[in-house]
């Protein structure tokens, strides 16, 4: 129902159902034309339709780009690989030039954005962003190709990246079960990353969270974690947020992605310092940055984050990285600005300062 408030009108009928299936069948009509039920904008447009048949429009997913077994710009190499079929669980690997045959290489497990609605890890988009990092910071990238919204409501992108860890863990040690050989013979598995932008970034958090009581296959540890653009919120405004409740579209947008959420907005997995989120001292990780653009609507979001990481009494080595004059995902929409190669060198730098 159209409403005075801009951000509302998108919203055609209430996401409420608790499962894919059970909206696509409460939602046909009587003569069995699709109608649209909701669309969902992003800042470039409508990033998501869902009609009353099922289908699902994402107009703004890029073109999917296919491996290359080297990146004629970066010299890279890239392929894919299924871990699950039941659930489908793919992932994108990259191996930068290597110096000698043996080169051991940190490990950057990477989650893309998108809402958790919209966006692969296969699109152009990503695939030139992870081609360029896995050169310029020499590591090796296993980008995570995670269930979309609403089809698979939350938590499956969760589980789905949690089963990813696991995976490139196993190839810590000689087994028959996962024979990698990226992993195997270059991976350094005592600097494994994890990351992401947005909605990646939110999960790279809950997987340090997770980490902190679930062990990896061998034990393995997770270094650090690059969190960039936090997609976070709460049902009380943080900063100069003015907006809460359906007013807000990081609201709207959990409801949809996640509609039987415990806690709703306040779920630990959206709001990681709400009434039933577990201490951030307990983050599973030795250090941590959070990378903010001065012009993105959710840099409120992403400071928050990082004092409360500050605060929790975590151990960790903690760092901000903010760029004043940029958006959301500049380093994504503008791969070859001044400002985005100011933040690669930043995080290489947080890669291998320690070397």
């Amino acid at each position: 129902m159209p409403t005075d408030n801009p951000i509302l009108n998108f919203v055609k009928e209430p996401y409420s159902c608790s499962s894919f299936e059970e909206f696509e069948m409460s939602a046909n009509n009587d003569n069995n034309t699709p109608t649209l039920i909701a669309e969902i904008p992003n800042q470039f447009g409508i990033a998501i339709r869902v009609f009353s048949d099922g289908t699902i429009q994402r107009p703004f997913n890029t073109t999917i780009a296919p491996p290359s077994p080297q990146d004629p710009k970066t010299g890279v190499s890239s392929k894919d690989v299924t871990i699950s079929h039941n659930p489908t669980i793919s992932l994108r690997l990259y191996l930068p030039k290597l110096k000698h045959p043996h080169e051991k290489l940190p490990i950057f497990v990477y989650f893309h954005g998108g809402a958790f609605y919209f966006e692969t890890a296969f699109s152009q988009l990503y695939h030139n962003h992870c081609n360029t990092f896995a050169s310029q910071a020499n590591i090796i990238i296993i980008s995570v190709d995670y269930r979309l919204a609403p089809e698979h409501p939350l938590p499956a992108c969760y589980h789905d990246s949690w089963e990813a860890l696991k995976w490139v863990a196993s190839h810590s040690t000689n087994n028959t079960t996962h024979t990698e050989p990226w992993l195997i013979e270059h991976g350094d598995f005592s600097k494994v990353f994890i990351g992401g932008n947005s909605a990646g970034a939110n999960i790279a958090h809950n997987m340090a969270m997770r980490a902190s009581d679930e062990a990896l296959p061998n034990s393995v540890k997770i270094y650090g974690a690059i969190i960039i653009h936090p997609f976070f919120h709460s049902s009380s405004p943080v900063g100069s947020e003015t907006l809460t409740g359906e007013q807000n579209i990081s609201y709207v947008i959990w409801n949809f992605v996640y509609p039987s959420a415990p806690g709703g907005v306040d779920n630990p997995l959206f709001n990681p310092v709400g009434p039933e989120a577990p201490s951030l001292e307990r983050l599973g990780c030795s250090k941590i940055i959070v990378c903010v653009g001065g012009k993105d609507r959710l840099r409120e979001r992403g400071i928050w984050y990082y004092e409360a990481v500050k605060e929790s009494g975590w151990q960790g080595q903690l760092e901000l990285f903010e760029e004043e004059d940029e958006g959301h995902d500049y380093q994504l929409q503008k791969p070859d600005s001044e400002n985005t190669e100011k933040l690669i060198k930043r995080l290489v730098s947080f890669v291998h300062h320690d070397e």
